[in-house]
């Protein structure tokens, strides 16, 4: 167990540095669109889970510390879009499209109003 909090632990710290570096550089050369940073991690996130999704598939030799490392630590702090695109992906690859359809508006749409909501309640 030591082993896999370690590997999420060095995972989620190269994750962490890799997205204040690239939300520094993009604010640095596009100052007013500050959610081109957001989407170039979410993308990025988004294209690695599922490049490392389909290889640990194939490759189950792969251990769980690196798994780990990389899913949970490295995207996690990265981006947990990804996560959230994967499981979308998976529920309807599984064909169960309405599950999957609700799990997409309620992460969105009730995202959009959790964060509406802390904001309301901050500003009270």
């Amino acid at each position: 167990m030591i082993r896999m909090v370690l590997a999420v632990t060095c995972g989620g710290v190269i994750g962490t540095l890799l997205r204040f570096a690239i939300s520094t550089w993009v604010s640095t050369q596009w100052p007013r669109q500050f959610y081109l940073a957001t989407l170039a991690v979410n993308l990025i996130g988004c294209l690695l889970i599922g490049y490392l999704y389909a290889t640990f598939l194939l490759r189950p030799e792969i251990s769980p510390e690196l798994r780990g490392a990389l899913i949970i630590g490295f995207l996690g702090a990265l981006t947990t879009f990804s996560s959230f695109s994967l499981d979308a992906l998976r529920l309807l690859e599984s064909g169960q499209i309405a599950i999957a359809f609700g799990y997409l508006a309620c992460s969105v749409l009730g995202g959009l109003l959790a964060a509406w909501v802390g904001l309301a309640l901050a500003r009270l």
